[in-house]
């Protein structure tokens, strides 16, 4: 494969990553606030980040990587990813505070989502490269054998 298709398939997926995930994360956050008015904010919000990470999960298994249904094992490592992701944006917002307290509301966000960019930049390679890698072609129902090749023309 040539080296422009292949930075055409990376972008792509990404993309549909990015595009996936965030719409994903609008979700959550939208349940969140409706089932917060019934349970506990924390409750709510456990409950909607396992949910969030499943419906991730599955979303970037078949249609960020066209890997198919991710299995448990699939789901087990991609909500590694989130907890990692969830500790360094933690451990960013933490050391601004430690290095600056009271640095204000602005800095805190833009910290943040500078930590939750490179998160989701290295959930992505984490996902494509081991979780979600390429294998070798399947054989589908019926005997037939699903290439590669076909997803990299949609892609």
């Amino acid at each position: 494969m040539n080296s422009l298709r292949l930075i055409r398939r990376h972008a792509a997926a990404f993309g549909r990553f990015a595009g996936l995930g965030c719409g994903v994360t609008l979700a959550a956050s939208a349940a969140l606030v409706l089932l917060a008015q019934w349970i506990p904010w924390m409750a709510a919000n456990a409950l909607t980040t396992v949910a969030s990470t499943v419906v991730a999960t599955e979303l970037h298994a078949r249609v960020s990587f066209g890997h198919g249904r991710p299995g448990l094992s699939g789901h087990l490592k991609s909500a590694a990813t989130m907890i990692a992701g969830w500790l360094v944006t933690s451990a960013a917002v933490g050391a601004l505070d430690a290095l600056r307290p009271g640095s204000g509301l602005v800095l805190q966000q833009a910290v943040y989502l500078s930590a939750t960019a490179l998160v989701g930049v290295g959930r992505y390679l984490v996902l494509r490269l081991v979780v979600f890698a390429d294998r070798a072609p399947r054989t589908r129902a019926g005997g037939s054998v699903r290439l590669r090749v076909a997803y990299d023309a949609a892609a």
